[in-house]
């Protein structure tokens, strides 16, 4: 197993034991784990995120395609694009999602609040720039 799925499945660990709360790096930020399908194997994946809430509709929360930087986009992004579905566990709820990508002015809003919250997305911005714009989704409760 690769050390990233190692950590992966490490986290998705505690979180499922704790009810949606873990240490180390994610300790004290709102965490959900998604669930998408591959496009091509079909086979689902589950990737620990950080979240950020909406302000006022506690059915939608927004992720974002960091890939901690990468100048490429992680996998689950384009798998849960082509969907347009998929499901997260949030706490200890489970739930399917619609997936809305933002764009111009109100994806901007959205990632500058959060890098607000978290420094460390404006270092992942900072490592992105002139090569991709880091996407923000919509997920809303289907």
């Amino acid at each position: 197993m690769s050390d990233r799925l190692d950590w992966n499945a490490k986290v998705v660990a505690e979180f499922r034991a704790n009810e949606g709360r873990v240490g180390g790096n994610f300790e004290g930020a709102p965490l959900i784990l998604l669930h998408n399908r591959g496009v091509k194997s079909g086979r689902e994946y589950v990737n620990p995120l950080m979240y950020l809430p909406h302000d006022t509709e506690p059915d939608v929360i927004y992720i974002f395609a960091t890939k901690g930087g990468a100048p490429t986009s992680p996998d689950w992004y384009r798998n849960l694009t082509a969907a347009g579905t998929g499901s997260v566990e949030r706490g200890t709820e489970t739930y399917e999602v619609t997936v809305h990508e933002l764009t111009g002015a109100e994806r901007d809003r959205v990632y500058a609040e959060q890098a607000r919250r978290y420094p460390g997305f404006a270092e992942y911005e900072r490592k992105t720039e002139g090569v991709r714009t880091i996407p923000v989704l919509e997920l809303r409760r289907a």
